[in-house]
């Protein structure tokens, strides 16, 4: 129970199906998390609200003290992910990890037979496998950040949610009377107020910690400083030195000299790149054929089509049938069959792609 209105209805619908439910809020702000004092799942005020919805609902509350777990497996991540020239993303990191991960031996203490969340996903249970969908909500849709669940997580999982919309889900908390019915959406990452995660990075590293380098075009020639790649991601505009006929973007990042690269808008966009560290669900069918699927490069992304070429090694080739914009080492890629997660992995740096063109009337063209 995060504090916000979706784990709230989540723990009532769960209750009026017969669980015996228990809610459990994760204490997981560090003493460094320039939050901690907001409305955030590393703030305080998350608890309080967490342990008011338990108390409404009549069910037991629980805090658990995560803060050594989300410190090396999500913040730690998140850092060493931006110093390496990739650009992370901690919300799957922690369901994998956390939420879904360490948090499950708290939760079997409790003589738990499954975690459940808010997340806007439908799990189905079957004879001896899950299938992961997307939401019924679109709009909502949260299937992209459990990717990584394996079998075992996602088999002792509830995601109640999942066939309802937003919505509907205020309109039960308004019915319950509960005090975060009107709650506002997090938009952000929780331990980083304002998405400014390079305010966070200079309190969390400190200010001699990041890789200054120097900043070139895509022919080689030097433009000017930076004053650390951290600071960067692909298709980033601000920042960048001026004096060019055409908008600049960063088209590449390399760590091993902490140069970073810029090019105009047509050399972000490519038809291929490869993954690694690849989580396949059982639905997707013999773990090396190749698939046709539908790929999204990032969560806000719709969706394109792609041709899929797994390896032995958790490796895999990807072609989209239509160039895409700002495909972003570090980022999960998550592969559907229709609604059914099929898997995906985390994108990886190779060799930059010759520039494609793009088609900008092309609505799957926009970054």
């Amino acid at each position: 129970m995060s504090g916000g209105v979706d784990s709230s209805v989540a723990g009532y619908l769960l209750r009026e199906q017969g669980y015996e439910v228990i809610g459990v809020t994760m204490k997981v702000w560090p003493q460094d998390c320039i939050s901690r004092a907001e409305d955030k799942c590393c703030g305080p005020q998350a608890i309080a609200d967490a342990r008011g919805v338990a108390h409404s609902l009549g069910i037991p509350h629980y805090v658990v003290d995560e803060v050594d777990q989300f410190e090396r497996l999500v913040i730690d991540y998140f850092s060493s992910e931006y110093r390496a020239g990739r650009t992370p993303n901690p919300c799957v990191m922690c369901n994998e990890k956390v939420k879904f991960g360490n948090l499950w031996s708290k939760a079997a203490a409790l003589g738990c037979d499954y975690i459940a969340t808010g997340h806007y996903a439908i799990i189905e249970q079957h004879a001896d496998h899950a299938i992961l969908r997307k939401g019924r909500d679109p709009r909502k849709d949260q299937s992209y950040f459990l990717f990584s669940l394996r079998q075992p997580q996602l088999r002792r999982a509830l995601t109640p949610l999942g066939k309802m919309t937003k919505p509907q889900i205020r309109g039960i908390a308004h019915s319950l009377g509960l005090k975060v019915a009107d709650k506002i959406d997090s938009q952000e990452i929780c331990f980083v107020p304002g998405n400014d995660y390079k305010a966070f990075l200079r309190s969390h590293l400190g200010e001699n910690e990041f890789h200054r380098g120097q900043i070139y075009d895509v022919a080689g020639n030097f433009l000017g400083e930076h004053g650390g790649i951290e600071f960067f991601t692909i298709g980033q505009r601000r920042g960048l030195p001026g004096g060019s006929p055409q908008p600049r973007y960063v088209v590449d990042l390399d760590p091993a000299t902490n140069r970073v690269i810029v090019g105009v808008v047509d050399d972000l966009v490519t038809d291929e790149f490869e993954i690694d560290q690849a989580n396949w669900h059982p639905v997707s069918g013999p773990r090396y054929d190749e698939l046709e699927c539908t790929a999204k490069i990032r969560y806000s992304h719709p969706g394109t089509r792609a041709t899929l070429t797994r390896f032995e090694d958790g490796h895999a080739h990807v072609r989209l049938h239509d160039p895409q914009r700002a495909v972003t080492p570090g980022q999960a890629a998550v592969f559907y069959d229709g609604d059914i997660v099929l898997g995906g992995g985390w994108i990886s740096r190779g060799r930059r792609p010759e520039r494609r063109e793009a088609k900008s009337k092309d609505p799957a063209m926009v970054p």
